[in-house]
């Protein structure tokens, strides 16, 4: 950096400092211990970059980054928001990668992906499978950047995860309609950073993301294995972080169960909150199936109430399963009860008849097995059907699995599909294990007869 520069970018940090003491009445002693040692390290057009000494001087300068911005753009008389990125010094980028010009690029090259407007906080049900979740996500739509970032939403497929990223989208678009909305799917985001790559756009893409208020990121588990991706991923989040905009994240599994994804974005993802989704409870299922029911112009009372308790019982493992199972009755009831009057269970019974997994003798399935064996060993239904691989978890997998077979007698791959689309070997290897430590372990032997017998009572 030559001298006159130097000197320059010194001066309009201390018009700045002087700026923020007498418009924005931030007392003398804040500005001298946390300020001060602070440095105006570059400044271009578009950018701004803060040099710090230590990670306190940091935390308060980019809390303070929005008025910093504003007390830029007056001293230096500029009509556009400044990117303003703040670092220790060990953490300073390329003098290159700070100066380097932009180039012009069409929005449309990287616009983001459709957000359902259909999918709001009204129309979520809310049940102890997703009261956290949801609480979470209110709360980052109420107050963006505030409390919990990033918000890593995390639970098995068709269980309300997007639903979720839709509604806080839909929420700020409602009540800020000027903030800038992103949602994008995480194969998408990879086709995108290929594309820019090949395009020699890569740098317009991060300054076009720059300028993002909310990122929701969708499916964040395929970004696995990806690394100019996460490269490029990391210092986009780096810099929405930084200047308090709000990351959402979802994915099948937590930070840490995502094989092949780098440390230092796990590290990141996890400094913020997770929270989980589980398979609906009962009357949760109960209550989204009334829901869509209304979404699709019936009334409840069109369907025997045992009707609706069948298909809430038995296909509550997630939103998508409960809404193929009406969609199937109502088909069935158009083409096979030409009455018209209300559908009966009878009816219920034979559109899912092939469908259910349920043991006709018994009347056993495999969620009652399931949360049977969480109960036991104190966990949830989603721990026993997720990716975790946790000694005591995968061992409580392990009997649901085998308890799956041995009471329900349905083939490897329908029980697969009810632990989260594992594959008819996995299951296979499962009972085999299971079936083993019985004839050695008698604690093991003598814990799956008391589940049994909770199961049957």
């Amino acid at each position: 950096m030559n001298q006159n520069r130097e000197q320059y970018l010194i001066e309009v940090w201390k018009t700045v400092l002087q700026y923020l003491h007498e418009n924005r009445n931030i007392e003398p002693e804040i500005i001298d211990n946390f300020y001060q040692p602070c440095s105006l390290y570059a400044l271009t057009e578009n950018k701004a970059i803060i040099v710090s000494p230590n990670i306190v001087s940091k935390s308060i300068i980019q809390s303070q980054s929005d008025l910093i911005n504003h007390a830029l753009m007056d001293v230096l008389d500029l009509q556009n928001n400044l990117i303003l990125e703040i670092y220790q010094k060990s953490e300073l980028p390329e003098v290159s990668e700070i100066t380097k010009k932009i180039p012009e690029y069409d929005e449309n090259d990287f616009k983001s992906m459709p957000v359902q407007k259909d999918k709001t906080f009204e129309n979520f049900v809310v049940g102890d499978c997703n009261r956290e979740s949801q609480a979470a996500a209110l709360a980052c739509a109420i107050n963006p950047g505030k409390f919990f970032n990033p918000l890593f939403i995390y639970g098995n497929s068709g269980l309300g995860k997007t639903h979720l990223l839709m509604a806080i989208a839909n929420h700020i678009m409602k009540t800020d309609p000027s903030k800038k909305v992103y949602y994008i799917e995480s194969l998408k985001f990879v086709e995108t950073v290929v594309n820019a790559i090949r395009d020699n756009k890569i740098d317009a893409f991060k300054q076009y993301m720059y300028s993002v208020d909310l990122l929701l990121v969708d499916d964040i588990q395929f970004l696995a294995g990806k690394e100019k991706s996460h490269e490029v991923f990391f210092t986009i989040y780096n810099e929405l972080v930084n200047n308090r905009k709000q990351i959402c994240i979802a994915s099948d599994r937590q930070p840490r169960e995502i094989k092949g994804l780098e440390e230092r974005l796990i590290s990141r993802f996890s400094s913020g909150l997770s929270v989980g989704i589980d398979s609906p409870e009962f009357e949760t299922s109960l209550a989204i199936l009334q829901m869509k029911i209304k979404q699709n112009s019936y009334d409840i009372n069109d369907v025997e109430q045992e009707g609706l308790s069948y298909i809430a019982s038995n296909f509550s493992g997630n939103i998508r399963d409960l809404e193929g199972a009406w969609n199937r009755v109502l088909f069935y009831a158009i083409q096979f009860q030409p009455d018209q009057e209300v559908i009966r269970f009878e009816t219920v019974m034979n559109a899912l008849k092939s469908q259910a997994v349920v043991s006709e003798e018994t009347g056993l399935s495999p969620k009652m097995i399931i949360k049977a064996v969480a109960d036991y060993y104190g966990l949830t239904k989603q721990q026993i059907t997720s990716k975790t691989r946790t000694k005591n978890i995968a061992n409580a997998r392990h009997i649901s699995i085998y308890l799956c077979r041995k009471l329900l007698d349905i083939p490897y791959n329908k029980i697969g599909d009810e632990f989260g689309g594992r594959d008819h070997s996995t299951i296979i290897s499962a009972c085999s294990k299971v079936e083993k430590q019985i004839t050695k372990d008698k604690a093991l032997e003598m814990a799956i007869k008391d589940i049994e017998t909770q199961i049957h009572s």
